[in-house]
Formats: C-alpha cells, structure tokens, sequence
C-alpha cells in the first residue's frame, strides 16, 4: 500500500475546483441547495433558526459545492446543526467536535470543514480539543453559539453563565467565574477572532462571510437566546432600540466609536479602556483609539474583548485576523517532502521495518 499524493489548493478552498465535473460547480447556488427537507427541532424563538439561515445564505454566496463541505458537532441544541445543511455532516460525541474536524480536514485538506459547537459543549468538556485545534491553525471554522445555559438538558448553568446565575443546578447562585469565548481563542493564538449576535441578520451574515474566507482557524462567538431557560440573557445588546449605546461595531482601521452619530468613543488611559464623550469632554480626534484587526500581538483585541455591561457596551465584530501557516498545509508539506525523499512507501515493509518478533 503505498501513500496517496495529496494535493492542496494554493488559495482558500473556497474557490470551486476546475476539475470538479459535479452539478454544483456547474450553476449558482442558493440557500434552498444547502436546505434539508428534516423537521427542525427547535424552540420556537430559538437563535438557532437565524443562525441557520445565514450560515446556508453564506455557503451559497461562498460558491463550494456542497459534497466539499463538511460540518461537525457535539452534543447540544446547536449540534443538530449538520441535519439541518445539505452537506456531508458528523455528529459527533461531547465536546468532541474539533478532534473530529481535525481528522477529517488532515484526510482531505480541500475540504471546507466547519464545527458547531455551544458554550456547554465547546467550553465544557470539549475545552482542550477547542484550544488545541485553535492554536495549531487549523483551516476550520468554529461556531460557538453563546446562550449562557445548558438548553438541551434543560437548564443547568453552562461555563458562560453569569456569577451569581440561579438555575437548576446552582439554586443559590453560581460561584465560578464564567469562561470567556473571546478571550479563550486569543489565548489560544486563533488567527481569525470574532463576536456578532443572532438579533442582528446583517452582522451576522457579514462575520459569517468573513470567517469562511479566512485561510486557518477561525473562531466565531454567536451571541443568542434560550427562549426555555434563558430568555434575555443578551437583550441589552440585542435589542435594536438600545443597539446604538449597548454595540461598539469594530472596523479595522477605524476609530472605535459608538452611540448616537458616534459621538461616544473610546480610550485608552493608563492601560485601561475608558468611554469618553465628544460632546462634552476635552479629547483630540487622535486619542481615540483605533481599532487594528491585524495587529501580531493581541493585546489591542484582548482588551476589546474583556468590555462588558455595565461599564462598556459590548463589541462584536472581528477582534483578529492575521494569516499565518496552517496545520494543515504543513502536514501536507511535510509528507510531500518525505515522498520526495523516499519515494512510494510500501505499508507492508513500512510494518516490517526494524526490530520486529514473531509471536508463536
């Protein structure tokens, strides 16, 4: 048996590949391709449904034929994901999805692979796979759908749950500090870092559209409701009436402004952020502080990604994006220059190579 030569797209692979004869490659895709026709089995007013809806929008717009799509989950209400997107899908065990991912990307590099997850199963018992796909720069997209409950279990606090959270499982409130998505993946070195919410389709479609160009990996936090055990949990930022004050929109290379007609900003001083307002306080146009996506140290992202109510609003968008080798390129570099060098391997002499002992 000797091992295949594999081939790597030189660009991202989102482009369609000109040798793939399939239907898909072949016409405009739309949303209604990457439907299924199994009953969605959500919460009425679950974010789920939003969140579906425009992650199959972006696949469309991506234009990957669906046989080069691949989605994986663990356990939880997110994790019926792949039911629901007319791809190749794995459902897999808990907290176990980026493992998976990571297989099946390392077998067929030209794959678009994508992990759904929930802050239950991704921060939970799944933590250690999720930071280690993260660091290596895997090429896969990671959705970590945020609702600050366990949903599917009905209503035990999750990782994210606020301090002081009264559930079912802490009925005098919690006493663990929560576990911040964010802040996690920048820990982790992710390549590709952001925040958006279920409540807004646009900046949802547009972070999505974002994540999926990225070349390596590419965390995104999506910010949703549990309409059973946990309604409300991010109606300060969800809500459209109050989205002005409760939403800074990070842009690369601008200044970081919020509120009405952006007249609130922000500064830095002393190491610490500090909102200011431009109709009242005494600050020059360049003290305010410019937001930089493609910084190398993510300090600048780190310090974004820790505002929280009620002091600050809440940033969502892109905190990081910077390119930089992935795992996978390098695994395939690796075995192509070993193929070099020895040429075809034989499995057979491969197992028979060195010290072996013939077991009577």
């Amino acid at each position: 048996m000797s091992v295949p030569s594999v081939s790597v797209l030189p660009v991202a692979p989102l482009v369609p590949d000109p040798a793939d004869s399939s239907s898909d490659c072949l016409r405009t895709l739309t949303r209604k391709d990457f439907q299924t026709e199994q009953e969605i089995r959500w919460c009425p007013g679950c974010g789920d449904y939003a969140i579906l809806t425009q992650v199959q929008k972006a696949l469309a717009s991506l234009g990957v034929p669906r046989h080069r799509c691949v989605f994986v989950s663990g356990i939880g209400c997110s994790s019926r994901f792949p039911y629901y997107v007319n791809t190749y899908g794995f459902h897999g065990i808990h907290g176990r999805a980026p493992a998976i991912a990571t297989g099946v990307k390392c077998a067929n590099p030209n794959l678009s692979v994508w992990v759904v997850t929930g802050d239950g199963d991704g921060l939970s018992i799944g933590t250690n796979h999720l930071i280690h796909c993260l660091r290596r720069n895997l090429d896969v997209k990671v959705l970590l759908f945020n609702n600050r409950i366990y949903g599917l279990t009905k209503g035990q606090y999750s990782p994210t749950s606020e301090f002081g959270k009264r559930t079912k499982s802490s009925p005098l409130g919690t006493i663990e500090q929560p576990i911040r998505p964010v802040q996690t993946a920048l820990a982790a070195q992710a390549t590709f870092v952001a925040r958006t919410i279920y409540a807004d389709p646009n900046h949802l479609a547009q972070t999505l559209d974002a994540a999926a160009r990225h070349r390596g990996a590419a965390f995104v936090e999506i910010l949703q409701n549990c309409v059973v055990f946990n309604e409300g949990t991010f109606d300060n930022v969800a809500k459209r009436a109050t989205a002005e004050e409760s939403r800074i929109l990070l842009q690369h290379g601008q200044p970081i402004r919020f509120g009405k007609d952006g007249r609130r900003a922000l500064m830095v001083r002393n190491m610490e952020p500090e909102v200011v307002n431009l109709d009242t306080d005494r600050v020059a146009e360049s003290d305010i502080l410019v937001h930089n996506a493609q910084s190398t140290s993510p300090a600048l992202a780190a310090l974004l990604a820790e505002l929280e109510p009620p002091r600050f609003p809440t940033a969502l968008g892109v905190f990081r994006r910077v390119e930089q080798p992935t795992y996978d390129e390098l695994l395939m570099g690796q075995i192509r220059d070993a193929q070099s060098k020895r040429g075809e391997v034989n499995l057979q002499k491969l197992l028979d190579a060195g010290t072996t002992w013939e077991v009577a």
